[in-house]
């Protein structure tokens, strides 16, 4: 019989475009947690910043991140840029575990000015952990309804999205909408890590990283401040 599965969505303190402070930073959440799975916002190693280099899985400054995932048992799913062989550039989701980092997913929704460089992802991605398939969405993913039902298709326990939503009342209310929609649609936990106070060329955003039930219902949610973080049980 599979396990519950305990899950932290995170709120990191973005610490500008200096990338081993953001590593930093997410191995001090990742051991804080003390989690099976960590879940991080969309560009959280390098903020919102739509001209940050690349980072590559092999990147000796990750290092840290798959210590603190082998010390802790954890598997983390952090955002980055990165560029695929061919010189194309993603907007993608990293899987940190014990052994190493692999990358997990590649944004397929891009929008505004994210087209001017970035390529779209071609498929949706599901990785598992301890017999949980869980769903990746990145950002305006979650935001289409078709994503989330494309990946649903594949089998998913949960859809799991990095994003990052603006401030002020009606960019909550509108996260909140996405993430229940989607839970209520496809039957599913819905687990959000979305990210709080300044990041990159966004002086503000919302904060509200949560765990939806599948009914659509939030079970666990954090404030508005970056450093916040909520812990649930998947069962």
């Amino acid at each position: 019989m599979r396990e519950p599965l305990t899950v932290a969505a995170v709120q990191p303190v973005w610490a500008g475009v200096d990338v081993p402070a953001n590593v930093r930073e997410h191995a001090r959440a990742i051991e804080q947690a003390d989690v099976r799975l960590v879940v991080f916002p969309e560009f959280s190693l390098t903020g919102y910043d739509l001209d940050a280099p690349p980072l590559a899985a092999d990147d000796q400054r990750l290092r840290p991140l798959v210590e603190a995932c082998r010390v802790a048992g954890s598997v983390a799913l952090v955002g980055a840029p990165i560029r695929h062989e061919d010189g194309r550039e993603y907007i993608a989701t990293l899987a940190v575990a014990g052994d190493g980092v692999t990358v997990a997913y590649r944004k397929m929704w891009l929008h505004g000015a994210e087209f001017d460089r970035f390529s779209p992802g071609d498929k949706p991605a599901v990785v598992t952990v301890d017999g949980w398939r869980l769903g990746l969405a990145i950002c305006y993913d979650a935001a289409v309804p078709q994503h989330a039902a494309d990946s649903a298709a594949l089998g998913i326990d949960a859809y799991v999205a990095s994003t990052l939503y603006g401030p002020g009342a009606d960019s909550a209310a509108r996260r909140d909408a996405h993430m229940r929609e989607r839970a209520a649609a496809h039957g599913i936990w819905v687990v959000l890590a979305t990210a709080a106070g300044p990041s990159g060329s966004f002086a503000q955003t919302s904060g509200g990283s949560g765990i939806w039930g599948r009914n659509g219902e939030p079970v666990a949610q954090a404030g508005c401040n970056p450093g916040e973080m909520t812990v649930t049980l998947l069962s």
